[in-house]
């Protein structure tokens, strides 16, 4: 803080007129009551011999790699700049000059000279420890153009903070060799820097801060009479968009060896100026310690220790006591006991293993794909300062683990700990990944105590300790395409931990992860017809590594917004620090479960908000809503272009990308994935999906459904019945939209949905889909027209899930109230999927899902359409389960209502015979596990 005594005499000293001698005594900036004594400027040859041969030996030497984006310049602005560092360092100041020099930024070894203002530095380098400032002094730099910015209101100085990394291992040291090599959290010193260069030079980072305006700095330091100083990645480097404007740079000078820079500015030496000083400097030595941080993550203890640790933390003593007393064994059995499930879990973090997996998969990916696309990356780095990040990423494929890790590795920041399965806790496999920071946790432990307590605390310790996690909120790997229902169990202890003592705010990053073509294609597609699960294993890896030569196309990775937990806890009116801060076992209230379950929803719709619609998943979505999955080609194009052009237009959100490939190009880049083929023909040429495609195609078409299926919905409710009043298309939408939101995650809020609709109904008719009669009455087009046809292909989409939906509701109806659970409504109707799949449609697997029809009883349970019994599971209901299936018909064709009612209509002895079949078939699946 400065004090308002001070703050007067800041604004009270002398400006010094530019005829003033820059030596007088009185003018000489102090520090702490020590002037600084001015060195003369000085660009002898023999300065400017000694960095060109320091500079090209360092270039040879360490090849950087730069984190985030350069800062922006306007090369015709006066804008005085500097570089700021926090430590000095002789290889540091030429590596951010010879950085500045290939990147084309203002150079770091020059003199700046302005002599409107007084000022003559001959470096644009700020040490924020500078060997010539003494113990808890102040940078000389620092010091002369803060006081020159107080004395002239027209100066523009902007400062860009930079961190440079010599390697990126966290603290964990246990050799010689690594305290040597290794850069951590100690600064090096002149040997160290030595072995750095020579043999971490190849895995050295750099990344160059947003720039700051020094005035506003000086002025949001000023202003407020605050006992802390103002935290400037919160308060002040979220101005992000500050003029970032600057000048052609001045002629090149050199630096002798970064010595004191001589004083030409001439200031006045205040008590208030030094408390001012202190206070920037204080700001940018914490926003660059957090950079740090978020890069490096934080110090590590070694496994055994973490292990103790944990076994003789508060909580886990408590837990230990009461599983003694439960169980009758002795508190030293539970503790081992204890023990042995935290060496179970614990990860080894190896930092010899990040750097051999980054080099791999750096590799792997060229094999593999043509690319790895990211999108809505730096929101992730504005966060990772300040906030504890927790990524909450879908999960698509084995390889999702491998593939977000390395992404966030590259781009700088702090890998983070991921929830792992103990099924990949495998020979061989398992112990690598232990070392690339998976923790493992079983796959169900409902009822064990002490394992959820040593869980809870392992994740406890992780959040307290500023580490990034990430967890996949489904709990294991979509199958169909589609997102599963979230899993509560992993979030629940985020929050658990959050509101047992807080150090950092909690952030969920929602992240889309979108293929063009997936390894594990084939072995969903059977697990979906009802092929067991295959057991991870070593040959199982060997045999995925038999597809690197395959072509997999590009891989999408998207961040979506980010979700504050302290906003959700403003919401549902949570408190903080709300749980005793040495107990596992104490259980969230039921505003706090409330709010789980409320973050589990908002992190999956964010997921779905940033969608990459990609080339891929447009095909299969044009393609297998064509008769035969063949369209002509000229048609595919404009099908492809209508459906561009709709979600270009009218956005799902923000967030969603959408391919700008042409649909020409899209059409060929599907023929070189091998995923459709062109049968030439006189007439013209006809696209069609390939030979055994169409159930892998689903997978992709099931990515994006939600971006189109509303649009879907409404073409339908048009195609199917010609004519329709606006009113009751709305009326209609409305009752069935949240079935649809409830299977697909959409994010548009009930309470808004008229005005959603008929945006989407207008960009129909804009685009000539839909014609509006007036009155109030839309109509098709003309039949056989061009538009009638693409309104037909676009109406296809939204039929699978309404045909589910009608079978489960005509099976419930005809078998009536209280005679079913709700496992054997999921079952029968997965099995009545299957048989309707085969005998009338393509034999895509994805239609009979089970997780489909277990949300669609969980979206009627919610609405209250359907009761169960909390004890015997059964299920009751009322006539509303008519009313929803009365709406089919506006929808579905008479001809398919037809086939599902004949489907659905089982007598006692089918239903008898296909529970007992199938209770027997998970008995075996489940003998088989054991």
């Amino acid at each position: 803080m400065i004090p308002k005594f001070l703050k007067k005499r800041i604004f009270k000293a002398p400006v010094v007129s530019g005829n003033t001698p820059a030596t007088e005594p009185s003018d000489t900036p102090q520090i702490d009551g020590s002037p600084i004594v001015p060195t003369p400027y000085t660009n002898a040859p023999i300065n400017q011999l000694y960095r060109k041969i320091s500079g090209q030996m360092l270039d040879v030497a360490v090849k950087p790699k730069l984190l985030g984006e350069l800062p922006e310049f306007d090369q015709d602005d006066q804008t005085l700049r500097f570089y700021v560092l926090q430590d000095y360092s002789r290889s540091n100041s030429i590596l951010i000059d010879l950085q500045t020099q290939e990147h084309k930024l203002p150079p770091a070894l020059v003199g700046v000279n302005d002599s409107a203002h007084n000022i003559k530095e001959n470096a644009a380098i700020i040490f924020l420890h500078h060997p010539h400032a003494k113990e808890n002094q102040l940078s000389p730099r620092l010091s002369r153009l803060v006081s020159a910015v107080l004395q002239y209101p027209e100066l523009k100085v902007r400062l860009v903070p930079v961190s440079i990394l010599w390697g990126r291992a966290p603290e964990k040291e246990d050799s010689l060799f690594k305290l040597l090599t290794a850069d951590n959290w100690q600064d090096p010193s002149i040997t160290k820097q030595l072995f750095n260069i020579g043999v971490m030079g190849r895995d050295t980072f750099i990344q160059f801060h947003p720039p700051q305006d020094l005035r506003t700095l000086i002025n949001d330091s000023l202003k407020d009479d605050d006992d802390e100083p103002t935290d400037l990645n919160s308060a002040i480097f979220e101005s992000a968009t500050l003029d970032t404007n600057a000048s052609d740079a001045t002629d090149s000078a050199t630096e002798n060896t970064i010595s004191v820079a001589p004083n030409y500015t001439v200031v006045a030496a205040a008590d208030g100026n030094r408390e001012l000083v202190r206070s920037l400097q204080q700001q940018l030595n914490i926003y660059l310690d957090k950079q740090r941080a978020s890069m490096l993550g934080p110090d590590l203890s070694d496994r055994r220790n973490l292990v103790d640790k944990l076994v003789y933390s508060p909580a886990i003593k408590h837990a230990i006591e009461a599983e003694a007393a439960e169980t009758g064994t002795s508190p030293r059995e539970a503790r081992l006991l204890a023990k042995s499930y935290a060496n179970e879990m614990v990860n080894d973090y190896s930092h010899a293993i990040i750097r051999g997996f980054y080099k791999f998969l750096t590799w792997l990916w060229t094999q593999l794909y043509d690319g790895v696309e990211v999108h809505h990356f730096e929101r992730v780095r504005e966060l990772a300062a300040d906030y504890e990040l927790v990524y909450v990423p879908c999960h698509r494929s084995h390889v999702d683990y491998l593939l977000l890790s390395y992404v966030i590795y590259k781009r700088g920041l702090s890998i983070p700990y991921v929830a792992a399965g103990d099924n990949l806790d495998v020979p061989v496999l398992g112990p690598i990944l232990r070392g690339a920071v998976a923790f493992y946790i079983r796959r169900s432990f409902r009822g064990n105590a002490l394992y959820t307590a040593v869980l809870r605390e392992y994740m406890h310790t992780l959040i307290t300790r500023n580490t990034p996690i990430e967890y996949f909120i489904e709990g294991g790997r979509s199958r169909s395409g589609r997102l599963l229902p979230p899993k509560m169990g992993m979030l629940a202890m985020t929050v658990h931990s959050q509101l047992r003592q807080s150090n950092k705010p909690v952030v969920f990053i929602p992240t889309y992860i979108g293929y063009e073509r997936i390894m594990e294609g084939g072995t969903y597609i059977g697990e979906l017809k009802g092929k067991p699960k295959e057991s991870e294993s070593l040959l199982g890896l060997l045999k995925v590594g038999r597809k690197i030569e395959r072509i997999f196309g590009n891989v999408h990775l998207s961040f979506g917004t980010p979700l504050h937990l302290t906003d959700f806890m403003a919401k549902f009116d949570v408190p903080e620090n709300s749980l005793p801060a040495d107990r596992t076992d104490t259980p969230l209230d039921d505003k706090a479960s409330a709010m789980v379950d409320n973050i589990g929803v908002k992190v999956m719709q964010h997921i779905n908000k940033a969608a990459v619609v990609t080339p891929v998943s447009l095909l299969s979505l044009v393609l297998l809503s064509a008769p035969k999955s063949a369209l002509d080609e000229d048609i595919c194009r404009e099908q492809i272009a209508l459906y561009q052009g709709l979600a270009q237009q009218l956005p799902y959100s923000s967030d969603t990308v959408v391919t700008d490939m042409s649909p020409q190009q899209i059409i060929d880049y599907g023929i070189k994935l091998k995923l459709i083929e062109r049968i030439p023909h006189i007439l013209g040429d006809i696209i069609q999906i390939a030979g055994k495609q169409a159930a892998l195609l689903s997978y992709f078409r099931n990515n994006i459904l939600h971006v189109f299926i509303l649009l879907s919905f409404l073409a339908a409710l048009v195609a199917r019945n010609g004519r329709i009043e606006r009113s009751r298309l709305d009326n209609i939408a409305m009752q069935l939209y949240p079935f649809l939101q409830s299977e697909l995650f959409l994010y548009y809020p009930a309470h808004g949905l008229a005005d959603t609709l008929n945006k989407k109904v207008d960009s129909l008719i804009a685009h000539g889909l839909i014609v509006e009669l007036g009155d109030g009455m839309l109509s098709v087009p003309e039949a056989n027209s061009r538009c009638y046809q693409q309104l037909q292909v676009l109406a296809t989409p939204v039929e699978q899930s309404l045909e589910r939906y009608f079978m489960t509701l005509a099976l419930l109806a005809q078998q009536g109230s209280g005679n079913l659970t709700e496992n054997e409504v999921v079952d029968l109707c997965h099995l009545l999927g299957q048989r309707l799949s085969v005998l009338y449609a393509d034999d895509i697997p994805d239609f009979f899902d089970r997780a489909l029809f277990t949300s669609f009883l969980g979206a009627l349970t919610r609405l209250d359409y359907l009761q169960k019994d909390v004890e015997t599971g059964i299920l009751t209901f009322d006539q509303r389960i008519n009313d929803i299936a009365h709406h089919a018909k506006y929808v579905l064709r008479p001809e398919m209502m037809q086939i599902l009612h004949q489907v659905a209509s089982l007598n006692e002895e089918e239903i008898a015979h296909a529970i007992t079949e199938i209770s027997n078939k998970k008995q075996r699946k489940f003998g088989r596990k054991r």
